[in-house]
Order: structure tokens, then sequence, then C-alpha cells
């Protein structure tokens, strides 16, 4: 099955207390290809401008990614983001942000993108995601947003969220967008607006699925070496939404729902153990399907019942 992803394709200069990167390659359509690459066809669309050449199409494609509906604005320049993080991973501090060729993206789909089973609209303004959706024959759509459309584009960000099948969102922005200080309840009420799945990413905590057949929780990888959590949720969602583009046609069970989160929070842990794209660009299957496993293995117990006293 083929998918689609809308967003942006950057540059990065990221510093952490491990390291730093002057310019790497970024963007949330990127890390969420090169997730999404290992289980279905996928074409990516956003713009770049002359300063990406060769080598940054060269990571993109990693594993066969269609890059023809990547816009080159001539005498343009790439998205553009510098930040740090202290010892606490789950903040960024963004220190300087230079849209370039993305604030004035208007996505045009080609009519095999269009086609696409399946589309994900990531983070972008929620006015160019709904016109994306419009664009779009995809019979699963999921979308991931940010606090700042929360803040100033709410209304226009609940009129796309009625259009999709799937939110991903972090547990602070599934609050924020509702209002409700409890996760099911904020995830109840996003399901009411139209989408079946809701996905609350949670960081070094992991990630928990909301659907009408229940609840599914699952902890991160436990790591011992953490360089660079950028991108690390865009790869999350990568795996998990190319998991199930992997399966359309199927009955997308809440237990084929929870197999996707394995595999995407599986991504997710190598992302973060070196800066940008390094790592995942040379990810192997067995690699995934070894720590799938381990988080099987860490996730489960059997049951010994004991007389409980009264």
């Amino acid at each position: 099955m083929s998918l689609t992803v809308v967003g942006s394709i950057a540059f990065d200069a990221v510093t952490t207390p491990f390291g730093s990167r002057e310019k790497m390659l970024g963007g949330a359509a990127v890390h969420f290809s090169l997730a999404s690459s290992f289980f279905t066809d996928v074409r990516v669309v956003g713009p770049v401008g002359d300063d990406f050449g060769d080598a940054e199409y060269a990571v993109l494609r990693t594993r066969g990614t269609n890059t023809d509906d990547v816009e080159h604005v001539p005498g343009g320049e790439t998205f553009f983001w510098r930040a740090h993080y202290e010892y606490d991973l789950n903040t960024a501090h963004t220190d300087d942000t230079r849209l370039g060729v993305f604030g004035t993206f208007e996505p045009k789909l080609s009519q095999a993108s269009k086609d696409s089973e399946v589309l994900f609209l990531a983070n972008i303004q929620p006015d160019v995601q709904r016109g994306v959706r419009e664009q779009s024959n995809a019979r699963f759509v999921a979308l991931d947003s940010m606090n700042l459309w929360i803040e100033t584009a709410r209304d226009s960000l609940i009129k796309t969220i009625e259009t999709v099948d799937c939110v991903l969102l972090n547990d602070a922005e599934i609050r924020q967008l509702t209002g409700k200080a409890n996760l099911v309840q904020a995830a109840r009420e996003i399901r009411a607006l139209g989408p079946k799945v809701v996905v609350a990413k949670q960081g070094e905590y992991g990630a928990a699925l909301l659907t009408d057949e229940g609840f599914f929780g699952l902890p991160a990888y436990p790591l011992e070496t953490v360089n660079d959590p950028t991108g690390a949720g865009d790869s999350f969602a990568g795996g998990f939404v190319g998991y199930l583009a992997a399966h359309q046609g199927e009955d997308l069970s809440h237990q084929t729902l929870c197999r996707a989160m394995a595999y995407g929070t599986a991504i997710a842990s190598y992302n973060v153990e070196e800066f940008g794209t390094e790592r995942v660009s040379r990810l192997t299957r067995d690699e995934i399907t070894a720590r799938v496993g381990e988080l099987q293995k860490i996730t489960h117990f059997v049951d010994a019942p004991v007389a409980l006293r009264a």
C-alpha cells in the first residue's frame, strides 16, 4: 500500500548535553518518511531551496522514498531550525527559526500522491492540512499538530481533526486542546469529533493509544544512550502509520493498532541514539524486529493469583 506524507523538510542545528550538529537533515516529513519506508511505498511532499542537494536527497531516498512531489523553489532557502536541549531532553529550546520556502508552502499533490491509500498530515498550519486532505483520496488519514496551532488556530485545527481518522499529539497538547486534565477524558472528547484513534505521545515515558475498544499504554524502550531526541515523535508516527499502511485492506483492530505502537516505539528508540537522521538512515529491519521482541518481553507478565486479604 502507498503512503503520502506532507510536511516540513529542514536543516537543523542542535546542541544537547552530549554533543552538537551545526547543520543536519531534519523536518517532520523526513523523519516520518525514513521510518515509514520500512513498511510501504512512501511519497513525500514538502518544499526545499537551492541549499538542498544530492546528499540530502540520497538520505531521503534511503529505502526508495519517492521525492517527485518535493517542491524545489529556485533561489529559496530550506526551512532552518536551531535549538538546544538541557538534561531534560523532553523540552527543546528554540534559538532560531527561519521558515525560508516553508513560509509560503502551498502543497500541490500529484495524482499519485492523491491516490495513496494512506495520508499523514505532519505538523503544519491546520488550514494547509485541511487543503491537503481535500485533495487526497486516502482511505485512512492521520494528523499531527502542536501547541502553536492550538493557541493561534484552534477552530481551524478542530475543523481539520473532524476530517481525519487518527490524531497523534503529545499528552500536554491533548489536554490543551480539550481543556481536560484527565488524558482519557480528553482523548474521548477528541474521538467525539470524528477520529477513531487517538495516540498520546509521552516522550521518554512512551505512548498511549485510545480507541472505542479500549486503552493501551506502552513504555519507551529503556536506553542507556540518548544523544538527540529531535525527530523522535515523527519517527514514532512514521513507524505507527507505516505499519498500518502495510495492513490496509485488513480490519484495523485494536490489536493491530497496539502492534503498530510497538513498531513506532522501536524505531523512535533508535532515532534518539544519535543525532538527526544518522541512526535511522542506516537502521536494518532485523534491528527493528529484535527491539520489538524486546519490547514485548519487558511489557509481558504472567499473573499468579494470590488470596487477597479483605
